[in-house]
């Protein structure tokens, strides 16, 4: 679908440039913006970098398995259903402890080998093998709501796009994270409790 959408979007700006005899400009904005992109995906891969090697460093530490400690009862409430020997809860743990220092990228392969796991070794066990557990869903949920305490990749884009203080979404994407992963926790819950 996206790739429809693209070839839309760049068909009409070809169309429009040449129906008002822009064309040149819209070559040049191609040429711009592809170089943008270049120089994006550059700091990206710095600050991407920066951040898989602490968190690697704190893996080594152990200190992510004393955040994992940390947050078992928080994962026990999120996830009543998930016994404590689950070999999707280290995942889950290290998936949250990612988002909530903003690395998205780092979140995702602990995301997804949580959701193998959880599918693996259902639940639920009344659950069709083509059905999401209730588990899922919150995991789902919490994934995408995504409390951050440190917004890495908007800070890094606003710095890359020159702003004069990349930091000061810190506290409005604090606010607005916590307020989508309360609500989505909240929804989780009242669905879970109507369906039992």
């Amino acid at each position: 679908m996206l790739n429809y959408i693209w070839t839309g979007m760049i068909v009409i700006a070809v169309v429009y440039g040449i129906a008002t005899g822009n064309i040149g400009a819209v070559g040049n904005g191609a040429v711009e913006s592809a170089k943008e992109a270049v120089e994006l995906c550059i700091t990206m891969l710095g600050v991407m970098s920066l951040w898989l090697g602490l968190m690697e460093v704190a893996r080594t530490a152990g200190l992510i398995q004393k955040l994992e400690r940390l947050m078992n009862p928080l994962i026990q409430w999120l996830f009543p259903d998930v016994p404590k020997e689950h070999s999707a809860r280290p995942h889950i743990a290290t998936n949250i402890v990612a988002n909530l220092l903003g690395l998205g990228w780092a979140a995702t392969p602990a995301g997804l080998r949580a959701m193998e796991e959880l599918a693996k070794h259902p639940t639920q066990k009344q659950t069709p093998s083509h059905v999401a557990t209730d588990a899922m869903c919150t995991f789902l949920v919490l994934n995408i709501s995504s409390l951050q305490l440190i917004p890495v990749t908007i800070i890094a884009f606003r710095s890359q796009f020159g702003a004069e203080n990349p930091s000061a979404v810190v506290l409005p994407a604090i606010i607005a994270t916590s307020v989508s992963t309360g609500v989505g926790i909240l929804y989780c819950k009242w669905k879970s409790r109507r369906r039992h």
